[in-house]
């Protein structure tokens, strides 16, 4: 048993304590590249925060983002636009960060907004100074599913905005993929204002 001490060491040494970062391939470098996106580590309150999957009309809250980048069968990777910085987030402002899914045929990216230091409130007063024209009813209607599903303990701290796979956009809404696609199940209904059973 002494005899393979020494070993295990040699391993331990060899792979590190499991934070050694996956190297990405070489198709995900050229695409980093391209999009001048570098390695983030999010805030702890974005990772921890639920998610919608619709930036206009959300239906459904998802679990955590960081249950989500758990899910994903791939190597993933958490990037930022290069010179974003990592203290600069108004927190009342909205940043992109992207999850990076490295998988042999193709490399995937999450497209995320992290709007984990705003209310409902603060998000549509956000979502007015973009959408001047769109803001009106509809997002008064959003507000108010999103105001009652914070008081069930469903609050939202981040949108994915878009899915984008080998450099091109899925037609298809993040919501539907999500749902049907990578079968990642919501946990609230916004439609029906209620918690949906896992």
């Amino acid at each position: 048993m002494m005899r393979l001490l020494p070993i295990y060491l040699g391993f331990l040494l060899l792979v590190g304590n499991g934070g050694t970062a996956w190297a990405a391939s070489a198709k995900a470098t050229a695409q980093r590249q391209v999009n001048k996106l570098t390695v983030f580590t999010p805030p702890e309150r974005f990772l921890a925060g639920n998610f919608v999957a619709d930036e206009m009309n959300p239906g459904f809250i998802f679990g955590t983002v960081k249950s989500f980048a758990a899910s994903r069968k791939c190597p993933t990777t958490w990037l930022i636009e290069s010179g974003a910085g990592t203290g600069s987030q108004d927190k009342l402002a909205e940043y992109t960060l992207y999850l990076e899914e490295d998988c042999p045929d193709q490399v995937v990216y999450y497209v995320f907004i992290d709007q984990s230091g705003l209310t409902p409130q603060q998000w549509i007063e956000w979502r007015e100074k973009f959408h001047k024209s769109k803001t009106g009813e509809q997002f008064s209607e959003t507000k108010s599913k999103l105001e009652q599903a914070c008081t069930m303990g469903c609050g939202v701290g981040a949108e994915l905005r878009f899915i984008q796979k080998n450099g091109e956009l899925m037609a298809q809404s993040p919501e539907t993929v999500l749902r049907q696609d990578l079968k990642f199940a919501p946990i609230y209904d916004l439609n029906q204002g209620k918690k949906l059973s896992p």
